[in-house]
């Protein structure tokens, strides 16, 4: 009877285990860019047909009964699914850049943010951050209605200044200019140690309200320099930044020497515990309130990537914040800019 290595036999199965899921998961994506392809052809069909004859509300409604008929148990030709097809192809295709996306993710996801999304950098964002990160609907839902997309838009950080400009940008797309803090039971008055102390009761909402690609490395980490040991609230890893990103909470309202504090935490994380393959820490300062202006004077003469955000226990995206979003050309400039870096990575991936 031959002899068969069984711990080489073991990495073979494994191997062609792997090779099948791949196949699977790339017939999968065949699949569904065939699936959206049809569905914008429909679309576009239905818009050209009613524009050619005059055809009104009515052709959608006897259509969708033709092709139920002729497609017995094929889901998707419902009236309403059909109106879809030609808002989808109405919206997208004036725009340059959703057409190539589009079939990057699945239909349902596409009508969610066809139906919550009415700018198209706005659409473009969410459609990379799901193909991106995976998001399930629900996710794709808290998302917008936690205003993510805004709160990446007018965030405050020195990153540009401090970073190289690729991990610069991967580092504005990981900070948020306000977090929600929604799943923690606290009353007011709490402290700084009970806001912490909950959230890391609660750690995996409160990664997943951080952002992707954050891990926990401990809390009240300390780091010592000469013979004093100094705690950082929260210490956190970014996979997609390589680098450690410490967290420091305050329940008032910034004031400048938190970014002080922070620039010498970071240089501390930097000597001491930042590894030979990992990118310079970055700060992230969680305050209840802050003041704009105070915050950019802060960060001005930082000479570590610090950001500044604040939070809330409840979710809703503050009316005054409209006055800080950019000019138009400002607001597309900015979200070209974070959306350029996934673009690239899409197409380095194909390639």
């Amino acid at each position: 009877m031959e002899l068969i290595d069984n711990k080489a036999f073991v990495a073979f199965v494994e191997d062609i285990k792997d090779r099948i899921k791949a196949a699977q998961y790339h017939a999968l994506q065949v699949v569904n860019k065939e699936h959206i392809q049809l569905y914008w052809d429909i679309g576009q069909m239905i818009v050209e047909r009613q524009e050619q004859h005059g055809w009104g509300k009515s052709i959608v409604e006897k259509l969708s009964i033709e092709l139920q008929d002729e497609f017995v148990g094929m889901n998707g030709f419902s009236a309403r699914n059909l109106w879809r097809m030609r808002a989808l192809y109405l919206e997208y295709s004036k725009s340059p850049i959703l057409p190539p996306v589009v079939a990057e993710i699945a239909w349902s996801h596409n009508i969610i943010i066809l139906e919550k999304c009415k700018d198209e950098h706005q659409r473009f964002y969410y459609i990379e951050m799901v193909r991106r990160f995976s998001w399930s609907k629900t996710t794709l839902i808290n998302a917008i209605d936690a205003h993510h997309y805004e709160n990446t838009l007018v965030n405050q950080q020195n990153f540009e200044e401090q970073l190289p400009t690729q991990q610069a940008k991967e580092a504005i797309l990981a900070l948020r200019d306000k977090y929600t803090f929604d799943f923690l039971n606290l009353t007011e008055p709490y402290t700084e140690a009970q806001l912490e102390q909950a959230l890391i009761s609660n750690v995996r909402e409160f990664l997943a309200s951080m952002g992707n690609d954050f891990t926990f490395v401990g809390n009240q980490f300390g780091v010592k320099v000469e013979d004093k040991y100094y705690e950082i609230d929260l210490l956190l890893y970014h996979r997609g930044l390589q680098c450690l990103v410490a967290v420091e909470l305050k329940i008032e309202e910034f004031r400048p020497e938190f970014a002080g504090k922070m620039n010498f935490y970071l240089s501390a994380l930097n000597a001491y515990h930042r590894k030979p393959h990992e990118n310079p820490s970055i700060g992230i300062i969680i305050c209840k309130s802050k003041k704009r202006t105070v915050v950019e004077f802060a960060l001005q003469d930082i000479q570590k990537p610090i950001g500044v955000a604040t939070y809330t226990l409840t979710e809703s995206l503050p009316k005054e914040l409209a006055q800080f979003f950019p000019s138009k050309e400002a607001f597309i400039e900015r979200i070209e800019g974070i959306t350029e870096i996934l673009t690239n990575k899409n197409r380095r991936k194909k390639e």
